[in-house]
């Protein structure tokens, strides 16, 4: 009870920058300004980010307008650059949100891993896109400038590991922050907790430079 009086103070003691979450030697800048940003760096082929996607999307449904979010996948490998081409092919040809889940399952479930066009194009085609736009866009100059941005935005953070999330462009949030060897579903719940409390933090730092 005294924690729901006194939420800010609570907040402000549980989660210590340097410990729970890092600040970003240099601050990255965000797509839009007028709004708090918040990127998810993940990797298909990485089993914490699979089950930490269902929290995800229950959290996101929870977000404010203010609060911009979006996925990014970390390029480290040729794997993760192909997984990476097949997100923005997904993205552009406006079939993500079916496919996302799709990808995951197939790698994580079906024991695809999707490292080939012929192994991905069947999940595609299951949503109506023919093998000449999945080639044309998959292959696209357009999708290749997606790839190497979302590199270099990755190094920018300085990106340890996935899933990691990134606040504002000024912070870093992983899962073995904070000191504590939590089960992985309360380390991911964590994780988003100290993500609301530097939205909340950011949106307070907002309002005092507006008055």
């Amino acid at each position: 009870v005294l924690c729901v009086l006194l939420a800010p103070i609570c907040q402000a003691q549980t989660f210590v920058e340097g410990k729970d979450y890092q600040r970003l030697n240099q601050p990255v800048r965000t797509r839009n300004a007028a709004k708090i940003e918040v990127v998810e760096v993940f990797a298909y082929s990485c089993p914490h980010c699979f089950r930490f996607d269902p929290l995800v999307k229950v959290w996101q449904k929870t977000l404010a307008a203010d609060v911009d979010f979006y996925r990014s996948p970390v390029v480290w490998d040729d794997l993760a650059q192909f997984h990476a081409q097949i997100f923005y092919a997904a993205q552009a040809l406006w079939k993500l949100d079916r496919l996302h889940d799709s990808f995951f399952q197939a790698i994580h479930v079906q024991n695809n891993m999707l490292n080939t066009p012929d192994k991905v194009f069947p999940l595609f085609a299951a949503q109506g896109v023919t093998r000449e736009q999945f080639d044309k866009v998959l292959n696209s100059d357009a999708v290749s400038a997606q790839v190497v941005q979302a590199k270099s935005r990755a190094l920018s953070y300085r990106i340890s590991g996935t899933p990691e999330l990134i606040v504002a462009g000024k912070y870093r949030v992983g899962g073995g922050m904070g000191g504590q060897t939590l089960p992985e579903p309360q380390a991911h719940q964590r994780m988003l907790d100290v993500v609301n409390f530097l939205i909340s933090k950011e949106r307070q730092a907002k309002s005092a430079v507006k008055q």
